[in-house]
């Protein structure tokens, strides 16, 4: 039978005609005055639908609407909330002036916008929101996946088991991309033999439009409508489609939408495809020569990578990608095999099976960064191959480390109480001196009640989920103990947090490893301790699951239960109720395998104290004030043994440190020395760690600099791109076809005997055939060397020419002064001049043979 569908919803009263505005933006979901306007309309409903602004309004019963339509007070606050969002929201979007395009395969917002599974996604949503704090101009896009990632739901055994629920798009916040005349934009990418046809929809954080591709269209057959049903699920085929179509298709929508973006930025590999949409778009729509396109691409693309462990690094098998490489390399008139080899190490490209799309993305963005400073470092050395002349000091990858949108995690409590006494801009990363001054201002009573009313807030909310969910609580147990296992937890003891992905690194069973210890803190009744676990493992990590299965199966096995807890289907929701209400929280990765760890970020905005293994945004936050470390040992080679040693170091904190600070009363009843310390670790997290600081960083160290590189590129018919090809191509000659040569350099005194504050002249000669002095820099380069001999801290000094000998010869020199003590290493080098290719791969270098 076919039926002609329709929704009905209820009317809602010119007086309150404003929620449905509201309702079409999450901006509410970070405005505490405007979730209050939504949740006071009914309660229940709201904490039913996960607060779902969209399908809240169709459920809310007429009557209901029509009271609060003659309610002043409710009108008031209505209003309120209404000249706000009208202050930061312009009526009209200039496209125009939207100059930054941020793609990324997830997008965690709200907990009731299921395209996104983790840290990834939602370190992506608080980058949204924060762009949109600072009117930044900004597009973003993603895909609109129907079934999302998956709810998880344990077994009796304590086995994950994924369900995918189908989010209904009339109940999400989102409406029809369209075209400058207002037609509504559907585009298409060419895989292979077939079409692949996508929507496009936008859904608005704030001032940021978030254009979103969706494949469920009676245009494409069964196996393509798929594509956007489930973030990260199928095989690689499908993992491929999907990022052929968020990078490929993404940019096609933007510009079918009037958008004309000056910096693209991919966040992680899965976005890598966009450059060549963008090369195929200068070529086709501006008449560039596809080289001179790509000088304009990469040096105006902006690339970061999250993460150190290799299954986070995507490739793909060679023969897979070619095929639908084929055309896309057509349409941006590139030979195919050059575009491959763009994705390959420059050392493996003659026997390489698989195309990485880290490298891809290094490869075709003029500014990379890691997430925290730690995994900076991690990266330059892990990718330090793609620049094989070059020291780990010189690798081209930065590092912004991550941070977190305060106004979306502080709780209500919280943040009435910094209203008050911290500075106006406390969320907006203010002054340190004045966030230093408010926080000190911050009565310890007050500050120990709301963090309390926070807990018990948690407790509640574990005990509600339990009573809906749980079933491996309490299928086959008797009434008596399902009864009591809706009362577990106490909201008045320490209680401990651990709540992430469960991927085998992050060892969430750590504490396991010594299960005696373990009991003795979850039954000591004189100062009781409890543990809320809570996190989701890939569908295919096995692993991961049973990381899972032993916690549970544990707890049950040692009648432990009340004290120690795995909640099922970590979402936001969830995790906000987690990092505001518990007294520590727990993080165990191997370093350092943990690229940043934002939940102990929005802990500790929280108050909330962190104990964490020094990995990540931990190594430089702690500050011996503001949590406690777990300290680990490098030495040890094997993760068995660090394992075991790190367990117990762990277990020695909590016992020595942890426990009797968090019970001690000795000011009377308030723990005076614990409060301390979380007011520094509030210090630490508004003050250092917000999402704003982070994007104004991305904002002054790439955006901006990317913005005025393309302008710059693309003026007078891209000029200075042409010029730079021919650039290129003098230096592939010379650099690359071995004509240049450098010796070895010669000094004015012997070495053997300089001390702190000598000076030495350095000279050599060198040969530049086909290139002129002012196209190179010739370099002193020194630094301190280890026990192998290899410089480990390098310093660059430009020499002058001395002398120019003819036909290419010259002798330059300079001098260097010994500033501090060690043992050193001193050698020569010729590069480009300027910084125009200093981030290029693999660059242009030529050292003494």
């Amino acid at each position: 039978m076919e039926l002609q569908l329709y929704n009905v919803a209820p009317r809602v009263p010119k007086e309150l005609k404003f929620l449905e505005e509201l309702s079409n933006n999450i901006w509410w979901c970070w405005h505490p005055l405007a979730i209050e306007v939504l949740m006071r309309i009914n309660p229940n409903l709201w904490r039913e639908l996960s607060g779902n602004a969209k399908r809240f309004l169709r459920e809310v019963p007429q009557s209901r609407l029509e009271e609060l339509a003659h309610d002043p007070t409710y009108i008031r606050q209505l209003h309120a909330v209404q000249a706000e969002f009208e202050r930061q929201i312009p009526a009209k979007d200039d496209l125009a002036a939207r100059k930054v395009a941020y793609f990324s395969l997830e997008f965690g917002i709200h907990e009731s916008i299921r395209i996104f599974s983790g840290g990834l996604g939602v370190l992506a949503g608080d980058h949204l929101k924060a762009a949109s704090d600072l009117k930044l101009p900004m597009v973003a896009v993603g895909l609109l996946y129907r079934q999302g990632y998956f709810r998880q739901v344990l077994d009796r055994n304590g086995w994950q088991i994924e369900h995918y629920p189908v989010s209904e798009i009339h109940n999400l916040p989102v409406v029809r991309g369209c075209d400058p005349s207002g037609k509504p934009v559907t585009i298409s990418i060419r895989l292979i033999d077939r079409e692949l046809f996508a929507a496009v929809w936008v859904l608005w954080v704030g001032n940021v439009p978030l254009v979103l591709l969706d494949t469920e269209l009676p245009q494409n057959p069964p196996d393509l409508r798929e594509v956007t049903w489930r973030l990260y699920g199928g095989d690689k085929r499908m993992r491929l489609h999907q990022e052929l179509l968020l990078g490929i298709g993404g940019f096609k929508a933007l510009v079918a939408m009037g958008y004309e973006p000056a910096v693209c930025h991919m966040n992680e590999g899965h976005a890598g495809f966009l450059s060549l949409a963008r090369i195929a778009h200068l070529v086709n729509d501006a008449g560039y020569e596809p080289d001179v396109a790509l000088e304009i691409v990469w040096r105006s693309n902006v690339f970061t990578t999250h993460t150190p462990v290799p299954a986070g690094n995507e490739v793909f098998d060679i023969n897979l990608v070619r095929p639908y490489l084929n055309t896309f390399a057509a349409e941006a008139r590139l030979d195919v095999d050059r575009v491959i080899r763009w994705g390959i190490p420059i050392y493996d490209r003659d026997h390489a099976s698989e195309m990485s799309m880290t490298v891809f993305g290094l490869r075709l963005a003029n500014y990379s960064n890691g997430v925290s400073k730690l995994h900076g470092e991690v990266a330059r050395e892990m990718w330090k191959h793609l620049w094989p002349q070059r020291s780990v000091a010189e690798i081209p990858i930065r590092h912004i480390t991550n941070g977190v949108h305060i106004a979306s995690w502080v709780s209500h409590r919280i943040w009435d109480l910094y209203e008050q006494y911290l500075t106006p801009k406390w969320a907006a990363n203010p002054k340190m001196d004045a966030l230093k001054e408010g926080i000190r201002e911050l009565p310890d009573e007050e500050l120990w009640m709301a963090h309390e009313l926070c807990r018990q807030s948690l407790v509640r909310r574990a005990r509600r989920l339990m009573q809906n969910n749980f079933r491996y609580m309490t299928d086959g147990a008797a009434p008596e103990v399902v009864t009591k296992r809706k009362s577990v937890l106490d909201p008045g003891i320490l209680t401990i947090g651990f709540a992430r992905r469960f991927a085998t690194y992050k060892r969430g069973t750590l504490l396991l490893r010594n299960p005696q210890r373990l009991i003795a803190l979850l039954k000591d009744k004189n100062h009781p301790v409890q543990f809320i676990f809570a996190g989701k493992a890939h569908p295919a990590d096995d692993g991961g699951k049973r990381l899972i299965q032993e916690l549970i199966q544990f707890a049950q096995r040692e009648n432990v239960q009340d004290r120690l807890l795995f909640l099922e289907n970590y979402d936001i929701g969830m995790a906000r109720s987690l990092v505001q209400g518990v007294d520590v929280w727990l993080n165990t990765p191997r370093r350092p395998q943990e690229a940043s760890g934002t939940s102990g970020m929005k802990a500790a905005v929280n108050g909330v104290i962190n104990c964490s293994i020094l990995d990540g945004w931990w190594a430089e936050a702690y500050n011996g004030e503001n949590g406690w470390a777990i300290e680990g040992n490098d030495y040890y080679t094997e993760d068995e043994d660090r394992d075991n040693y790190e367990c117990q170091e762990l277990f020695n904190l909590l016992e020595n440190d942890i426990i009797p600070c968090f019970y001690e009363r000795s000011g009377g009843e308030l723990p005076t020395r614990w409060i301390k310390r979380m007011k520094a670790s509030i210090t630490t997290g508004l003050g250092l760690f917000s999402s704003i600081r982070m994007v104004e960083d991305y904002q002054r160290m790439f955006y901006a600099p990317a913005t005025e590189a393309y302008a710059k590129l693309t003026a007078d018919n891209a000029e200075y791109a042409k010029s730079l090809v021919r650039q290129k191509e003098e230096y592939v000659k010379n650099f690359d076809g071995n004509l240049l040569h450098i010796e070895q350099p010669t000094v004015d005194r012997p070495l053997s005997d300089v001390h702190v504050g000598d000076t030495f002249l350095v000279t050599t000669r060198v040969h530049l055939a086909g290139l002129k002095p002012e196209e190179v820099e010739v370099d002193a380069y020194y630094g301190t060397v280890n026990a192998h001999n290899e410089i480990q801290t390098s310093i660059a000094v430009p020499m002058t020419m001395k002398q120019d000998l003819g036909d290419g010869n010259y002798v330059y020199g300079c001098e260097i002064e010994c500033t501090f003590s060690g043992r050193f290493g001193l050698t020569a080098r010729i590069k480009t001049g300027g910084t125009e290719w200093d981030n290029s791969v693999p660059g242009f270098m030529c050292w003494p043979r």
